[in-house]
């Protein structure tokens, strides 16, 4: 049951996530809200890299981030993010559909060098540090299409956009 309920949510929320860079405006790629924000570019390759820490959760039993970047050079096409956040989401449905309740139910770790940041089993780190996560910078590409004035995409029911219509 538990596996039916990761791979359902996970399922969901790739989707809504799709659905979000589908909107991405290219000639605003740069553009930031502030100057302690990210830009828009930055922010939807981020979004596709989560995908990349959530894929780790199954192929390793911990996660130092003091052994990676937390941001790299931003995409600067829509196409560029869409293709790889499709094949970064198709690794971890991979992933998911492979895994079993005994792999779900296992301790993964993140940490920060000797630091543990989180110690829980798979299927709550895949939701709290995987999906949390990546709904929590999906909603702030939301505010970004918002504030440049670009359609935003319904997730859970019709957005203010969806609902003009």
């Amino acid at each position: 049951m538990v596996k039916q309920l990761i791979v359902g949510d996970a399922a969901h929320e790739l989707a809504m996530t799709r659905r979000t860079l589908e909107r991405l405006p290219e000639e605003h790629m740069t553009w930031k809200p502030h100057e302690k924000s990210m830009t828009l570019g930055g922010l939807a390759t981020h979004l596709t890299n989560l995908l990349n820490w959530q894929v780790a959760i199954f192929l390793y039993p911990e996660f130092d981030l003091s052994t990676v970047p937390l941001r790299r050079e931003p995409l600067e096409r829509r196409a560029d993010v869409l293709e790889e956040f499709d094949a970064n989401a198709a690794k971890l449905e991979k992933l998911l559909a492979e895994c079993d309740e005994k792999t779900l139910a296992e301790e993964w770790t993140l940490r920060s060098g000797d630091h543990i940041i989180l110690r829980q089993p798979r299927a709550i780190a895949l939701r709290t540090f995987g999906l949390s996560h990546m709904i929590h910078h999906r909603a702030q590409l939301g505010v970004y299409l918002r504030l440049l004035d670009i359609p935003v995409p319904g997730l859970y029911g019709p957005s203010a956009d969806e609902e003009a219509n």
